[in-house]
């Protein structure tokens, strides 16, 4: 990876490089903050007072002192308080006994206090109002090679922050009265938050070979917070990039979720290809980068030109499944792609192939197999029809199909195919935007007048087969789909009576006849 270090993501805001040198049509607007304010707040000792100046932290120092055991607030927690980020979930370090500490508190606050306890795992947790506390004995841990489960040995906080993944998820804050509001930092962690730096505290060989779910989260927690990977960190991902095969999964779903859920996912999933992680954990999306060049024509990077609707759409939600559309609107483009000399490259019916592709690959993936999945599905399948409808004369026929077979998804439809524009050639982008918005005109009024979005036949199948004395067959769905493609047509209004009277005029056509008349 050395020849790629001036101009990786990860480096460009230390060395003050043009991130978009490495893709000139990827606007990497999220390293911009790296220049400026880093969000980071400074507070003395007292003021850490004042931010853990809530109930639960001084009923816990209390019993700790009780109990003659230190303890400290650790983790994401004490990280969060200097970014000002909002965090519920409170962790605890024990040296000594968490299980122990946690149920002498729950016996102090009382009945609203529900404590739950894990002894497999030496932890508990007290629910206490609207605020969760994790206890955990401080400990020691040592991996097999086959395995991120860690053997656990009683330790000290030292060795507990050892454990610990990047440095600034090392940094405690003591609970103690004595001490209470005193920060520990062993690893240079507020250095770090200051830099807007994931460092490992240490090798970090180690630390992701022991737990390659970290390699991961490393990359979740920069794409979250907008930090950059130091080099060390960021070469060792690359090394250790295979050890990814032990790792569930589900694990892994999760942490990528978490990445496509950012502000700015993008930053997550280039660093995911540039270490190589992508294509371990989805080939499919890393077979989307490239250029091929043929007789001097060359298509677009599919990897990056995705990255920029994944960018574009979560400007405008955080609806996480429409986010995992924008990421597979073109997955099919790599099986679609055929070279055609008078045209060039062409990527014929990708949209459908792509939608045949999302099945599996949620399987493979853990992802859910469920709605979800579908409505993924239907908007790759359908998210070249506004396009293709907004490039021609907009007719009332066409919006009409496309609001009956896209239904309550629309909006996100036209959403997502809205962020699909990312042509560098301004006039033709400005003409693509102002024709959806005369769609999306198109689709209110006829919404409206027609009532589409719920299509509902005004003429049931079980009307038909009364009319006609029919028993199941082909000439129902013939009739009824006789009368859904005049209604969309614009032939007929979508009633009952107009449509009755076209099934009429279609079933003698087809040589039907009504009951009564037999």
């Amino acid at each position: 990876m050395q020849a790629y270090r001036p101009i990786m993501p990860h480096t460009a805001s230390k060395i003050k490089i043009n991130p978009c040198l490495f893709c000139p049509s990827l606007d990497l607007h999220y390293l911009r903050t790296t220049i400026q304010d880093n969000g980071m707040i400074e507070l003395t000792q007292e003021e850490l007072k004042e931010r853990l100046s809530d109930k639960i932290f001084h009923q816990i120092s209390e019993t700790a002192d009780e109990l003659g055991v230190e303890c400290y607030v650790v983790g994401g927690y004490v990280r969060d308080i200097f970014l000002e980020r909002p965090s519920k979930d409170i962790d605890v370090v024990v040296v000594g006994s968490g299980i122990a500490l946690a149920e002498a508190l729950a016996k102090r606050l009382g009945k609203r206090a529900h404590l739950s306890v894990f002894k497999n795992f030496g932890t508990a947790q007290v629910k206490f109002h609207h605020t969760e506390v994790e206890f955990v004995g401080a400990r020691k841990e040592s991996y097999q090679r086959d395995s991120r489960k860690p053997i656990v040995e009683d330790g000290t906080l030292e060795d507990d922050q050892n454990r610990r993944d990047f440095t600034i998820n090392a940094l405690a804050i003591c609970l103690n009265k004595a001490r209470f509001g005193e920060l520990v930092d062993p690893f240079g962690g507020m250095d770090d938050l200051w830099e807007k730096t994931i460092r490992t505290p240490l090798d970090p060989d180690i630390t992701f070979s022991d737990d390659p779910l970290r390699m991961m989260r490393c990359i979740r927690f920069a794409t979250q917070l907008n930090f950059y990977i130091d080099d060390e960190t960021f070469e060792s991902l690359c090394r250790n990039k295979e050890r990814i095969e032990i790792i569930s999964k589900e694990r892994i779903a999760d942490e990528l979720n978490k990445i496509v859920a950012s502000p700015i996912p993008s930053k997550g999933f280039i660093d995911l290809e540039r270490s190589g992680l992508l294509a371990l954990i989805f080939p499919e999306m890393a077979a989307l980068q490239g250029v091929e060049t043929m007789n001097g024509r060359a298509h677009k990077d599919n990897f990056y030109h995705t990255l920029e609707v994944l960018d574009n759409v979560a400007k405008q939600t955080d609806n996480l499944w429409l986010r995992w559309a924008a990421i597979l609107h073109d997955i099919g483009k790599p099986r679609s792609k055929r070279w055609e000399p008078r045209i060039g490259w062409t990527f014929h019916n990708h949209n459908y192939l792509g939608e045949k592709m999302i099945p599996n690959i949620f399987r493979r993936m853990k992802l859910p197999m469920n709605e979800k999945m579908k409505y993924v599905q239907k908007l790759v399948g359908l998210h070249m029809r506004p396009i293709v409808i907004a490039d021609d004369i907009v007719t009332d026929s066409a919006v009409r199909r496309l609001l009956f077979e896209a239904g309550d998804d629309i909006d996100d439809l036209m959403l997502l195919c809205e962020a699909d524009i990312t042509s560098k050639n301004a006039e033709r982008k400005q003409r693509f935007l102002d024709n959806f918005k005369m769609v999306r005109q198109k689709l209110i009024d006829l919404e409206e007048r027609d009532r589409i979005r719920q299509f509902q036949p005004p003429v049931t199948g079980e009307e038909i087969m009364e009319v006609f004395g029919l028993s199941p067959c082909r000439e129902i769905g013939t009739l009824k789909t006789a009368i859904k493609d005049a209604i969309l047509d614009g032939d007929i209004p979508n009633e009952h009576d107009a449509a009755f009277a076209f099934m009429l005029e279609k079933a003698k056509k087809m040589g039907l006849r009504v009951k009564s008349e037999e």
